[in-house]
């Protein structure tokens, strides 16, 4: 029993690891390989504030909730509308990080340096948020399912907005090309809102369908993302 529980625990580790240089590695591709150079200093700044905070949360939940580290590393989406929606938003990124790379090498634009220090504060405050929504949720997954005995959970955030997660991601990837220092990039992570608003109406469909109090909830808490607007 022991033995099978040390072997689960090594194989998410082993996991995590690999998933962890793999999205290092991949970042650092799409910076510097477009910017050609390791000059680009912005890039560095934004690796470090993406991967550090990445790297305890990681540790964290591998000693203190391994179970919700496994949902958010082997999660795959089942419904075609959700497929398509991490697929637009995988090329919004890979394209918005050619972009800034290309930006800073080619000199197409300027954030001044106190404007970055700002979007980098903020991108920071946004991955906090997500860590606390992860700390209130245990039932939060990547893929848009109701789980086994899952309940709706209306505290903290979530008394405030119906899906905080996208809240907190929203912001901290309109944070991403300011921390790089790019306008045009900036144009690019634009879309990110409108793709993630095709994601929430999805999701909302599936959790009025089969996660009993969501319809009472959504009464209660009547915003998704935006205090007061939406």
């Amino acid at each position: 029993m022991l033995n099978s529980i040390f072997e689960d625990k090594m194989k998410l580790l082993l996991n995590a690891l690999i998933k962890f240089i793999v999205g290092l590695t991949l970042v650092g591709v799409l910076l510097f390989v477009p910017s050609g150079s390791f000059n680009y200093i912005n890039g560095w700044l934004f690796i470090g504030l993406l991967f550090i905070p990445m790297l305890i949360l990681g540790i964290i939940l591998f000693f203190k909730a391994p179970s919700l580290l496994e949902k958010r590393l082997g999660a795959k989406e089942k419904d075609d509308t959700q497929k398509g929606v991490v697929a637009l938003s995988g090329l919004l990124f890979i394209g918005g990080f050619v972009v800034a790379g290309l930006d800073w090498r080619f000199g197409w634009s300027h954030v001044p340096m106190w404007l970055v220090i700002v979007a980098a504060v903020i991108l920071l405050i946004a991955y906090g948020l997500y860590a606390e929504v992860m700390r209130e949720n245990a039932y939060l997954s990547r893929t848009i399912e109701v789980q086994e005995n899952q309940k709706v959970i209306d505290t903290g955030l979530y008394a405030i907005v119906r899906h905080p997660m996208y809240m907190a991601t929203i912001l901290l990837f309109l944070m991403i090309p300011l921390v790089l220092g790019s306008w045009y990039a900036l144009i690019v992570f634009l879309s990110y809102p409108i793709v993630i608003a095709v994601r929430i109406r999805n999701e909302e469909k599936v959790l009025e369908a089969g996660l009993a109090g969501y319809t009472e909830y959504k009464k209660k808490v009547k915003y998704r993302i935006i205090p007061f607007i939406w």
